[in-house]
């Protein structure tokens, strides 16, 4: 069977083409009804086609071949050194473009690959999809795996695993078992994920749930985050409540809300929680603030702490000259050299040289040399170094209840 031949520079009408159809460069093709191609359909150059196309495989090489209709290529479809423009609905079972892929319809494939950049203005359906460029797509995109090596902007997701290069921006859904940023990424929408990780700026504009988090820079979640291990290189925040089993920190990190662990969270900087706070260990190298926090752990303070209702672990320390603002309550309570105090709660308390507190209420209370203590309630003993001051002290059988 022969092949059918459009010269270059052709203006040329068809419909069924049995066998191959061979168009070259500066052609326009006008569908009569469709054009139809039982074989495999070549295109070289710029051509347009006004119409449907379908065909067994389709191949375009040194231009742009732009489709006003519908495509389908059962086999596949490869563009070398080219680009392809479709306006309507897109099928085929894998895609291979060199340089530019731009879609106007629903599009569904198994594979997808792109060289440079892949545009389109409705859904897609792939397994995998490999974009070297850039990537945009409005409409929702349901995928096993989605590469890029530059960035990318999509509407709602569906996907197992998304990797990229550079910028990410997504209007929502869900990533289930991974994501992997190397620069930014956003999303506007709802969001579930799995693993995710970005080396730069990560931004969550609605609600999120997901697995372990790892920014390398910057984080911002602006409603409710859920998650399993949230880790963060610089400053992080979460204006909602935050939900988790770890948070580690390198600079500073606020919460709106209120912050629920059940592991520990540590700070190299300061670390606040509107509400409470709930976890096991707390650790902080500067400064603390929250409505109150309860730890079933320790908790390890460098700077300052300030809350409204207290701070509660079964062992507290202060370190040197910190500072305390609000009722701190645990099983051993330890405050270093000249650290500043208003009411401790604790079944030991340990104040060390020049400290300075308010009230003390414990089983056994140590005061360091110089210190200087309002009143001191006592159940087992007291201790009073050298220059230490006291202004009252009183020894009872049974303590008055502790706050929290």
């Amino acid at each position: 069977m022969s092949d059918t031949h459009v010269p270059k520079g052709s203006r040329v009408r068809l419909g069924t083409v049995e066998g191959n159809l061979v168009v070259e460069k500066n052609s326009r093709i006008e569908a009569d009804g469709a054009v139809r191609v039982s074989g495999t359909a070549r295109f070289s150059g710029n051509v347009d086609l006004v119409g449907d196309l379908t065909c067994n495989a389709l191949e375009s090489e040194d231009g742009r071949l732009r489709i006003s209709g519908n495509l389908e290529a059962s086999e596949g479809v490869t563009s070398d050194d080219g680009e392809i423009e479709v306006a309507g609905t897109f099928r085929s079972r894998s895609v291979d473009v060199d340089r530019r892929l731009i879609l106007g319809g629903p599009a569904v494939t198994e594979r997808l690959e792109v060289g440079g950049e892949l545009d389109g203005a409705s859904t897609l359906k792939a397994d995998r999809v490999n974009v070297g460029g850039r990537m945009r797509l409005v409409g929702k995109v349901e995928a096993t795996s989605i590469e890029a090596g530059g960035s990318v902007e999509l509407g709602d997701v569906s996907l197992e695993e998304l990797e990229v290069g550079g910028l990410v921006r997504l209007r929502g859904g869900e990533v289930r078992r991974s994501v992997e940023v190397g620069g930014k990424f956003v999303s506007e929408g709802p969001l579930l994920f799995g693993k995710f990780e970005t080396g730069g700026f990560a931004q969550f504009r609605d609600s999120a749930k997901g697995g372990s988090v790892e920014v390398g820079g910057v984080f911002t979640a602006a409603k409710d985050l859920t998650f399993e291990d949230l880790d963060i290189g610089g400053l992080g925040e979460i204006r909602g409540d935050g939900r988790g089993r770890s948070v580690h920190v390198g600079g500073r990190f606020a919460v709106g809300g209120s912050l629920v662990l059940s592991g520990s969270v540590d700070a190299g900087g300061k670390l606040e929680v509107r509400g409470s706070l709930e976890a096991m260990d707390l650790e902080i190298g500067g400064k603390f603030e929250a409505g109150r926090a309860v730890l079933s752990g320790r908790a390890e303070i460098g700077g300052a702490v300030e809350t409204r209702q207290g701070l509660k672990a079964s062992q507290i320390s202060l370190g040197n000259r910190s500072r305390a603002r609000g009722p701190l309550v645990g099983g051993r309570v330890e405050l270093d050299r000249r650290s500043d105090a208003e009411d401790i709660f604790g079944d030991t308390v340990v104040l060390g040289r020049g400290c300075q507190a308010r009230r003390v209420v414990a089983g056994d209370v140590r005061i360091g040399d110089g210190a200087d203590v309002g009143e001191v309630v006592y159940s087992r003993s007291l201790t009073v170094d050298g220059t230490a001051r006291i202004r009252s002290s009183q020894k009872v059988d049974t303590l008055p209840a502790f706050p929290l």
